[in-house]
């Protein structure tokens, strides 16, 4: 995949393209919907499938009190666009110059000078440039004027990629919604795939450790949306393995001092050194909440259970 972070950097000779705009914060199965379709469009036409996207949720500029937590981190998509085969992404910087660009400036600027596009695919629902002033009936309009054709996502048959319980349309709220109940297999199948978040292993405390638990504690700069505290089923992936974990998302109540939305996760079956290291941790399933237990061997009954619950859920033999 072509990425720009930059419209300075996109190459004079680039395109001429099929673009779409959006967020497409998660990437879910929605988004890879209408990226297929781009893609099918673009191949008939001989174009370069191109995604227009922003590096930050347009809120942080336009009402920063009610900007929503991210899914996925700016990187995070980067990656998931590429895996979804997309030939070109332009990443905008979303600031206070392109909040007060006008609908006709981005058009010529962005979408013709840049891109040279011949096909724009957005929703019923689009809006761009300062204030949302322009619509899709300007966008058409400014089509005319600059050669390229617009048509909407909802006049494609996506039904049952966008809408897979026939009534709801998939959505990074719903998404968020469901993370934040702890419902990760829920919102594995509207991501078409496991949710992820992945950070840095840092040193904790040992107590895991000291109880045959050895965890690897994640720096709390993780990329990626936690989901409700609780204990669950997961996977890491360190360096191109995946290994089946325990993995436990929230300040343990047990302890004193712990942060909250702490991630740790515990491989089963393999001690590796991983301070130091990047990992992702994938959720499979939720296990239980959190709860506080008033001694060290009440946690450590419990861990032996939950190690017994995730292996059931992950398809693992039980140790003899």
């Amino acid at each position: 995949m072509q990425f720009y972070d930059d419209i300075a950097d996109v190459a004079e000779g680039f395109g001429p393209s099929a673009v779409t705009i959006g967020k497409f914060d998660g990437v879910h199965v929605g988004h890879r919907a209408v990226i297929a379709h781009l893609e099918r469009a673009a191949h008939e036409q001989g174009l370069v499938a191109t995604v227009v996207t922003f590096d930050r949720h347009p809120l942080n500029v336009i009402d920063p009190q009610h900007v929503p937590p991210a899914l996925t981190s700016t990187a995070q998509r980067r990656e998931l666009l590429d895996d979804a085969g997309v030939d070109a992404t332009l990443l905008l910087r979303f600031d206070e110059q392109l909040q007060s660009k006008s609908p006709e400036a981005f058009v010529s600027e962005i979408l013709v000078d840049t891109l040279h596009a011949r096909l724009v695919f957005v929703g019923s629902d689009f809006r761009f440039g300062a204030k949302g002033a322009g619509d899709v009936t300007l966008l058409r309009a400014l089509g005319e004027q600059h050669g390229f054709t617009v048509e909407l996502i909802d006049d494609v048959d996506l039904v049952d990629d966008v809408r897979p319980d026939g009534e709801r349309r998939v959505s990074s709220t719903w998404i968020r919604e469901l993370l934040g109940e702890g419902r990760v297999a829920e919102a594995a199948r509207l991501l078409g795939r496991e949710h992820a978040v992945r950070s840095t292993v840092v040193h904790g405390n040992q107590r895991g450790r000291a109880m045959g638990y050895p965890t690897a504690n994640l720096d709390q700069a993780f990329e990626g949306f936690a989901p409700a505290d609780g204990v669950y089923a997961a996977r890491v992936l360190h360096d191109g393995t995946v290994y089946p974990a325990a993995v436990s998302v929230g300040n343990n109540p047990t302890f004193e001092g712990v942060p909250a939305k702490q991630i740790e996760a515990h491989l089963l079956d393999v001690d590796l050194d991983l301070y130091g290291d990047r990992i992702s941790v994938l959720f499979v399933s939720y296990v239980r909440g959190m709860v506080k237990f008033d001694s060290m061997d009440e946690l450590a009954t419990q861990m032996r259970q939950d190690d017994l619950d995730i292996r059931l859920l992950l398809g693992l033999p039980t140790p003899v």
